[in-house]
């Protein structure tokens, strides 16, 4: 279990993030098409998962936005954008921010992904969403890098993310 704050207050996630080195847990997550997709949809490709609790904060809008204009220059990696929003929410942000080098994902069938790689938020007032994070993932789906941002309302550090991918 790890410890992250909301504003200054300690809440708990369920588990750690993969370690750097292990394979990543496997997932079905569901794009906005309504479709499962899992790790093996992005084989060969380097991915970038940007765990977000909701598009509907300025955080996780940022972060999505800011990986969104990497990933328009670098075919070679894919951009997951993952939370717990409905697809049809990540669809409307996406299309309404022009996110369109990002690939939503949602936990809306689900939270095994979540509790597969530490993040499902299980005491708060965010209790049963993803705490923020962001796991780079090689071709062969390999971890390179992993951070669980310790303040909810903060954003992660794009640099040593992008960093991981090259």
């Amino acid at each position: 279990m790890a410890s992250i704050t909301l504003k200054g207050s300690t809440i708990s996630t369920n588990g750690e993030l993969p370690a750097v080195g292990s394979d990543a847990p496997n997932f079905k997550l569901v794009d906005s098409s309504l479709a499962d997709l899992t790790l093996a949809d992005f084989a060969g490709k380097k991915k970038l998962l940007n765990i977000v609790p909701s598009l509907d904060t300025p955080v996780c809008a940022t972060s999505t936005k800011k990986f969104n204009d990497y990933a328009s220059a670098h075919s070679d990696a894919v951009m997951l954008m993952i939370s717990t929003d409905l697809p049809f929410a990540m669809s409307r942000f996406c299309n309404a921010e022009g996110a369109d080098n990002v690939i939503s994902l949602s936990l809306m069938r689900s939270k095994a992904f979540a509790k597969d790689y530490g993040v499902l938020i299980q005491d708060g007032p965010l209790a049963g969403i993803t705490a923020r994070a962001v796991v780079v993932l090689d071709a062969d789906n390999k971890v390179l890098y992993t951070e669980l941002v310790p303040e909810i309302a903060q954003e992660p550090d794009y640099d040593a993310a992008i960093a991981a991918l090259a």
